[in-house]
């Protein structure tokens, strides 16, 4: 008698996987600017700086290049924050005009899972432009094959 599998059949990617995934979800349209504020002597100042790392990506800063993401390096041993200043169409959404993260107990994949639950759930929806059509979809859209090289000639 054999006992049945249980579980999964591969492990997981692991932390860095984890981060590239919500890496991938971060949308800044929702804010203006944001601001990391930390001492470099801390002990827990690692994430927030891998954090802002981050923020500061090609993928990540193309989601709003208006969003200035602003570094205040301080040596009074106050703990590390972050804040994300809202554009007005957010801050009447949310009903707040800015959203800070004490980051000084966090690692980065709870900053980033923070960020995604709070920051980027306010971006305004995206409007849907107008699609450009090929000369193939626009004839389907006419009512199918005519004039094109298939179509049947009658004799």
């Amino acid at each position: 008698m054999s006992v049945p599998f249980s579980g999964a059949l591969r492990r997981s990617g692991g932390i860095v996987s984890a981060i590239g995934k919500q890496l991938k979800s971060v949308n800044l349209k929702g804010v203006k600017r944001i601001t990391v504020q930390f001492d470099p002597f801390a002990e827990n100042v690692k994430s927030t700086r891998e954090f802002l790392f981050l923020l500061s990506t090609p993928k990540v800063a193309a989601t709003n290049p208006k969003c200035v993401v602003k570094p205040e390096i301080v040596c009074d041993r106050q703990p590390a924050n972050i804040k994300f200043a809202l554009i007005d169409s957010a801050q009447e959404q949310a009903k707040v005009k800015e959203i800070r993260f004490n980051s000084d107990n966090l690692n980065t994949l709870e900053l980033l899972q923070l960020c995604n639950k709070h920051v980027s759930s306010l971006a305004p929806p995206e409007e849907v432009t107008n699609k450009v059509l090929t000369k193939a979809e626009k004839q389907k859209l006419a009512g199918g094959a005519s004039g094109g090289k298939k179509a049947i000639k009658k004799k």
